[in-house]
């Protein structure tokens, strides 16, 4: 008995122990703290019962077994069980209203007055938006004209390569059976530098209605003839995304990986003789975060972008549509994101422009989500001048991919308790507001 009483005490204690190198490594203090405390805490009391009597030992193992048993019930039983609803809009979204392209209207031009004359009440709004300082702008309270000179460097790379998202198409066309073009197109992309990759059938709620931003003509429908979408994802690096100026480098980065792994596939895809196109930053013609949803990726979560299974919101999502005849994935079953989601509001208590709802998901198009307020989010950015991204940063599931975290994301996946317990435990382990973080320590002299 007490061989066995020891053994749980040694598992509870190099368990906690294990999480709190984990942190150590993460650059995470206060987890590291609360798990070395944990470490002895939860394992002492079962190296005590080793010395008490045979009569107590047994009654406190009853103990035990009972709160075991209680806790199994408690895992399995129904607990937060929430329903999907139907999340599929029913209209396709114009382009031309998302805030990047509204902010960038020119005053006087021809796009300026033929969208405000289909939109009139947007214009005041984007008028006090305009008289920001502007991302990135010398004017704006964060200034460091060293480290920002780098996420502009990236988006002069991405806004340069508008004009190769489509090409000719090789008149010979590779003939694989469509499981071994699949496979290929998929380990090619992850070859290219991909996190995760995913295929569905394009939808027209994927579709913008109207072009508003990049390559082709401002104002014009769009109208895809592809039958497929290829959605990937690049990750973000986990530190970087804790830090204020270093986040503006680290998401600029990314946004060229992900382009460069799109634009390489989508032309690979018409050396092999099939259209196909790519779409990133600032060039979409497609809604991104829903066709990965829809390929599998993840799930749409509060701060309405994709939450994917082991990195979080912290991906950027390329497109490539084609028609090439692939095996589509299937979409996974979101519903303990959406209540995790439900329960966290951790990024709509950090969000500092107020942006992200706090009550229930809401109709909207016809669809049940989350909507941020856009105009907000963007308005802080041109204030402070870089890119937050504060929500992305205290979510619970953009923790490293890593044999403990990923752990609890197990049991957050299958479990409203354990959801339940993991929020809670997320906040005793790294507290409900966001510490701040320095960047590289070559970012550190500048």
């Amino acid at each position: 008995m007490n061989i066995g009483i020891s053994l749980i005490g040694f598992m509870l204690f190099f368990s906690f122990c294990a999480f709190g190198l984990s942190s150590i490594l993460e650059g995470e203090c206060r987890p590291a703290i609360v798990s070395f405390s944990a470490a002895i805490l939860f394992s002492v009391p079962f190296f005590l019962m080793t010395v008490l009597s045979q009569p107590l030992k047994l009654a406190l193992l009853i103990v035990l077994g009972m709160l075991f048993i209680l806790l199994a019930i408690l895992i399995v039983l129904p607990i937060g069980h929430v329903e999907t609803g139907n999340d599929i809009p029913h209209t396709r979204y114009d382009e031309r209203d998302v805030v990047f392209a509204r902010y960038y209207l020119v005053p006087g031009s021809a796009e300026y007055k033929s969208y405000y004359a289909i939109r009139p009440e947007n214009e005041a709004g984007d008028e006090r938006m305009r008289s920001k300082p502007g991302l990135y702008s010398p004017k704006a309270l964060i200034v460091n004209p060293t480290i920002l000179a780098s996420p502009k460097a990236s988006f002069f790379l991405t806004d340069s390569l508008y004009g190769v998202v489509d090409g000719p198409i090789s008149e010979e066309q590779v003939d694989l059976s469509t499981k071994e073009m699949t496979a290929y197109i998929k380990n090619l992309a992850k070859y290219y530098g991909a996190h995760d990759i995913g295929i569905t059938p394009l939808k027209p709620y994927h579709v913008y209605s109207h072009n508003g931003r990049g390559s082709g003509v401002y104002g014009a429908p769009i109208s895809i003839k592809h039958r497929y979408a290829i959605a990937l994802t690049v990750e973000m690096d986990h530190k970087m995304m804790r830090t204020v100026l270093p986040t503006s480098m680290e998401t600029a980065k990314q946004y060229v990986e992900m382009t460069r792994v799109a634009v390489q596939l989508a032309a690979a895809i018409r050396f092999m003789g099939y259209s196909a196109r790519a779409h990133f930053e600032g060039d979409y013609q497609v809604i991104a975060p829903l066709i990965a949803r829809d390929a599998g990726l993840g799930e749409i979560g509060r701060i309405s972008i994709l939450i994917t299974p082991h990195s979080g919101p912290r991906v950027r999502i390329a497109v490539i549509t084609t028609d090439l005849d692939l095996i589509p994935d299937r979409r996974k079953d979101g519903a303990a994101v959406i209540d995790f989601c439900t329960i966290c509001r951790k990024c709509a208590e950090n969000c500092p422009s107020r942006a992200i709802p706090f009550d229930e998901r809401q109709e909207v198009d016809g669809a049940i989500r989350w909507k941020i307020k856009a105009d907000a989010c963007y308005s802080y950015w041109n204030t402070s001048g870089v890119d937050c991204a504060l929500c992305v940063a205290v979510c619970p599931y953009s923790h490293p991919n890593n044999p403990g975290h990923n752990i609890i994301r197990w049991g957050v996946a299958k479990s409203g308790f354990l959801r339940r317990v993991a929020h809670r435990m997320d906040d005793l382990f790294y507290g409900r507001k966001p510490t701040t973080r320095k960047g590289p320590y070559w970012t550190q002299v500048l």
